[in-house]
């Protein structure tokens, strides 16, 4: 399948995600929460559909691998992130169960309004994995799918994997939650930081805008913010960004309105509102124009298929 193409904010998003997965702040913390913890920690897209397992090794779980070896189950396992990253977008701080056990996290790194990323953990049992549980994973497998070493070694990994206390690891979940606040700061710092071709201006104004999304956002005032004229800021914009100003906030809004739709009680109204636009209508109109569909059947249909 070929990838799906990332607009501008994506892309500006997606570089800024990978910039913090670099620095030493990120590096720092995910030793110091390994070695404190014993738990793996990953920094990952917030593309539900970029899931794949980590390649470093010490964020792999054998048992895990062996689990991935499995056709019946690695597309269960995906699918298992795919849910945990979407709860996660909407709630925060998520941890759910795969069919095997296992634990797993997602805590959600911000800029302004919107999630760049996450940080992930987990593979962990909340309690000791025994051979009568294994058992009735293997049912969930099917039995007949593994050959007899494929079973051992499988079963070996499962006995051998660490469990944690559910307390415990609720702990562990709270200093990450701690971490992606201070992640979330660090952002905003490295987004007006001249990086490649992007003039630091446009990146400062990138920052206003996601930290302002739900406040007007006239030209005169970003281009304010940025220290330039509002003619040179939006010839600077457009060339960087590949969109206008009022696109680009627009397409960055709707983001936002697609998760806030994903909560049922939440109104149409109310998102229209709290995500920056003046009138319901006008909501309306932008979001079927992104995204084709009017946000009560976008809502609709996401729901459906979760409950699917």
């Amino acid at each position: 399948m070929t990838p799906t193409a990332l607009l501008p904010h994506q892309e500006f998003e997606s570089s800024l995600l990978q910039r913090i997965a670099n620095s030493d702040r990120y590096k720092m913390y995910q030793e110091a929460f390994r070695t404190a913890t014993g738990l793996p920690l990953r920094l990952v897209s917030s593309d539900p559909d970029g899931w794949c397992l980590d390649d470093q090794k010490i964020n792999r779980s054998p048992f895990c691998e062996a689990l991935n070896l499995c056709d019946s189950s690695c597309g269960a396992c995906v699918e298992t992130n795919r849910r945990l990253m979407k709860e996660a977008e909407v709630h925060g701080p998520t941890t759910c169960h795969c069919f095997s056990g296992l634990c797993a996290t997602a805590v959600p790194v911000k800029m302004g309004a919107s999630v760049i990323g996450y940080l992930k953990t987990g593979q962990v049992f909340s309690q000791t994995p025994s051979p009568d549980q294994f058992e009735k994973l293997l049912g969930a497998i099917g039995r007949k799918t593994l050959d007899k070493a494929a079973r051992e070694n499988l079963k070996a990994a499962y006995l051998q994997t660490r469990f944690v206390e559910p307390l415990r690891y609720q702990s562990m979940v709270t200093l990450l939650q701690s971490f992606a606040e201070q992640l979330s700061e660090h952002a905003e710092s490295l987004a007006i930081i001249e990086e490649g071709s992007e003039p630091a201006a446009i990146a400062k104004a990138r920052k206003y805008i996601h930290a302002h999304l739900d406040q007007p956002l006239p030209l005169g005032l970003v281009a304010r913010q940025a220290g330039l004229s509002e003619s040179h800021f939006c010839r600077l914009f457009k060339d960087s960004a590949g969109l206008t100003l009022t696109d680009y906030v627009n397409r960055c809004r709707i983001d936002w309105a697609k998760r806030e739709l994903l909560k049922p009680e939440a109104r149409i109204s109310e998102i229209a509102f709290l995500i920056g636009y003046q009138s319901l209508s006008q909501f309306n109109r932008s979001f079927a124009r992104i995204v084709g569909l009017s946000p009560t059947l976008y809502r609709r249909d996401r729901l459906e298929r979760a409950a699917s």
